[in-house]
């Protein structure tokens, strides 16, 4: 008996061992993905994987500019230096338009940018949804991006009505409002507000239906408003160029019926974008650079969805293989071509520290609304099975791509010459001459309408952080400097860090994209 106990122990010790080992190895082969899903973004996207702590840090501050930026009566003190403001804002017109965002550094409220960033805030949300909540900033997007859908929703009081742009906590001065009609038409800014309106309601779909028949309900009107009456709102509102001059209407209209086609499934929508509509305004094989004045890329993009997803099979679609579909593709992937550095077809602008540089005046727009775009673009591709593609002969993989998303987002977040982060907030060494009204005023001073002249020229630092504030950026040289009339790189912009939140959402952690966006 002795002897057979003896061999039993000895079993069972091995059996143990053979299942330690096996347990070490799963474990292994876990962490290999994870990690090689981190390093070369070639993965198939699944659920969240492992924490890229750098890029939680980061999101953590980023998403809080939205709090800084906020209109209206704050229902928390999560910025500590702020209160409410522009609470009689749409008074005059017997409306509540107090809620809203501040576009940039001063105190106005513009519908076209603010549509803008919430459009770009609803796809991130859907796309990298997971990843956000991963890291505990799922509700803190949704929160931010309701704060603007909330506005939208009441600055449209009727069909063809929406009011797109009102001249804060210590505000004395008049703030006008101002619409676009059917007399006095904006199709280029009634069509963001529905683009924002369709993408949201997606977003809000599971978590609040009602909210969320109502947001495509609005924003099916909008869509009939701005294609019905045509034209320009800086032509209607000519003051409005000066800030936000709108190129055209046609991309507007065309990002709109995208969204819409995304939350409704009507086939229509999606006519309006391959047909004729899209010959005319989609201006295929020229690739282009996102922004809030140009969405072409982002409609290219969306409608590589279609196709290498399969959305139109999963929406009741069965031909894939729709020529104005292909033509965005297309010229979907020119636009990634255009990123990639070793591409043939690559963009020779870029400073020395690798960052891309369209433009001397907010030179962060571009680059961070790319990467986002080559973020979503790679995960895509993962997706589908589809990992290569082709620039003009040579092939690349979705990695690339990832390669260079990630290598913007660490120029921006302190991996460029000047060694400065340009995320306030984050890291050690960060703007402090922010060109921002409220974070250059001390909270408690008491000022007038002109007294806050002293304060933009003073030497001092701002007194109040701007968390999450993402400046202009860099001349092409790659310096930077910090002054507060230096408007050019020191004004941040609410629709700058609604992409930057898509960006860094992207690289936080392993991608999943069908799961987020179906």
């Amino acid at each position: 008996m002795g002897k057979k106990g003896g061999c039993g122990f000895v079993g069972w010790l091995m059996v143990l061992v053979i299942l330690a080992l096996l347990g070490v190895g799963i474990f292994l082969v876990v962490r290999h993905k994870m990690n090689k899903s981190d390093d070369d973004g070639d993965s198939i996207p699944g659920p969240p994987g492992a924490i890229q702590k750098k890029y939680s840090d980061a999101l953590n501050v980023a998403v809080q500019f939205f709090d800084v930026q906020k209109a209206g009566k704050l229902n928390e003190d999560k910025i500590t230096w702020r209160g409410d403001s522009a609470l009689e804002d749409g008074s005059t017109v017997k409306l509540d338009l107090s809620k809203g965002m501040y576009d940039a550094g001063d105190h106005m409220k513009f519908g076209f940018p603010m549509a803008f960033t919430a459009t770009v805030l609803s796809w991130s949300i859907l796309e990298y949804g997971d990843q956000m909540e991963a890291v505990n900033q799922l509700g803190t997007a949704q929160d931010s991006l309701k704060w603007i859908t909330d506005f939208l929703i009441h600055a449209h009081p009727s069909d063809n009505v929406l009011y797109v742009q009102d001249r804060p906590e210590d505000m004395t001065e008049k703030r006008p409002v101002f619409q676009v009609n059917a007399s006095s038409p904006g199709s280029d800014v009634a069509a963001e507000a529905a683009a924002a309106l369709a993408s949201a309601s997606l977003v809000f779909k599971k978590k609040d239906s009602d909210y969320s028949s109502t947001l495509l309900k609005h924003a099916k009107q909008l869509f009939s408003f701005a294609d019905k009456y045509r034209g320009s709102y800086c032509d209607s509102i000519p003051g409005s160029a000066t800030y936000y001059n709108s190129t055209g209407y046609g991309d507007e209209l065309l990002w709109a019926a995208s969204w819409l086609y995304h939350a409704t499934g009507d086939r229509s929508y999606l006519q309006y974008v391959t047909g004729s509509n899209g010959n005319d305004f989609a201006d295929f094989g020229n690739p282009s650079w996102f922004s809030w004045d140009n969405k072409l890329p982002g409609i290219q993009v969306l409608m590589v969805a279609m196709v290498l997803l399969a959305r139109l099979t999963f929406l009741g679609e069965k031909d894939t293989s729709n020529s104005g579909l292909q033509q965005y593709r297309e010229t979907a992937e020119a636009v990634m071509c255009g990123l990639i550095p070793d591409s043939p077809t690559a963009t020779s602008s870029r400073t020395d520290g690798g960052l891309v540089w369209v433009s001397d005046w907010n030179a962060l727009q571009q680059p961070v609304a790319a990467a986002f775009l080559a973020s979503v673009y790679s995960d895509y591709l993962l997706t589908s099975g589809k990992r290569q593609f082709s620039c003009s002969g040579s092939t690349f993989k979705s990695s690339d791509l990832k390669k260079f998303a990630r290598s913007q987002a660490d120029y921006v977040l302190g991996d460029n010459p000047m060694k400065l982060s340009y995320l306030v907030g984050y890291g050690d060494k960060y703007p402090q001459f922010v060109h921002h009204r409220g974070a250059s005023i001390p909270a408690d001073a008491s000022t007038g309408c002109s007294d806050g002249w002293k304060w933009l020229s003073s030497t001092d630092p701002n007194p109040n952080v701007a968390m999450g504030a993402l400046v202009g950026g860099p001349f092409k040289n790659d310096s930077y400097v910090d002054d507060r009339n230096n408007t050019m790189q020191t004004e941040p912009s609410t629709y700058n860090s609604a992409a930057m939140v898509g960006l860094l959402s992207g690289l936080v952690t392993t991608s999943s994209v069908v799961q987020s966006f179906n």
